[in-house]
């Protein structure tokens, strides 16, 4: 058993779920195997191969299927590596670095590497913005263009209604719908085989609970890239008023 499963049983059920859905991945794609300093790491690889590149990067207690609504698409235009992030319920390694250190950015330069790339837009939501601004603050030259889904690493994190709502997981299957509706704003009417697929996810996998470190007012200097961001009115993880405010007053080149 990994640290970020519950069970053994818990991960192999998650797997499953997780191979059947990359099944049914709208587009061709290359399943690419990738080694690594954090063990080996799993990338979705599709597009026109001469297409600039583009690297997405999905957020906690998720993996590369989160952006199936977006890639056909997406793959139309650009060479898309979807990134199964470590320590994520995907088929890359467990592995979970210190967030204070540099480790998460050497590994996406050693990623792009094995993938023959020397730069690429790179693309992230939430916890994959934060690792997105990681990478882009340390290593500039490696991202070319930055696009910014909700990332933490900005504005405030809301961790006492993080909490709370985790705690809501102790009261089983109840607790854990109410604690995912209100973290990810999902109904049961309107989006039910995400809702369900989420309620699966966190019942075997064990999510972060550290605060996101945040970025200086001097790392948001060096992002030379051009910058994209959407932010949520009613995001429940960060302040997303302080996160547009701080990138429109801090980052050279906004938008």
């Amino acid at each position: 058993m990994t640290e970020i499963y519950t069970s053994p049983a818990g991960e192999r059920e998650l797997q499953r779920h997780y191979r059947t859905a990359l099944d049914s991945w709208p587009v061709p794609a290359e399943h690419l195997r990738i080694p690594t300093g954090q063990g080996e790491t799993f990338v979705l690889a599709c597009g026109p191969q001469d297409a600039p590149p583009v690297l997405l990067l999905h957020g906690s207690g998720a993996n590369a299927t989160a952006w199936s609504a977006d890639i056909t698409e997406l793959a139309r235009r650009a060479r898309v590596y979807a990134v199964d992030v470590i320590g994520e319920p995907g088929l890359s390694a467990p592995a979970r670095p210190p967030l204070d250190s540099d480790a998460h950015a050497r590994w996406l330069t050693e990623v792009q590497d094995r993938l023959g790339l020397t730069g690429a837009a790179v693309v992230g939501m939430s916890f994959g913005g934060w690792l997105a601004l990681d990478l882009a603050t340390r290593y500039p030259e490696r991202v070319r263009r930055l696009v910014l889904l909700c990332p933490g690493g900005l504005g405030r994190q809301r961790t006492a209604k993080i909490l709370l709502n985790t705690a809501l997981r102790v009261f089983g299957a109840w607790g854990r719908r109410r604690s995912v509706q209100a973290m990810t704003g999902l109904s049961a009417t309107e989006a039910p085989a995400t809702l369900e697929t989420v309620e699966r996810t966190f019942a075997h996998f064990r999510p972060r609970t550290e605060t996101l470190p945040r970025f200086s007012d001097q790392d948001l200097g060096r992002l030379t890239m051009p910058v994209s961001a959407i932010v949520g009115q009613r995001d429940a993880m960060f302040d997303s008023r302080q996160s547009a405010r701080r990138l429109r007053d801090r980052a050279p080149t906004p938008r």
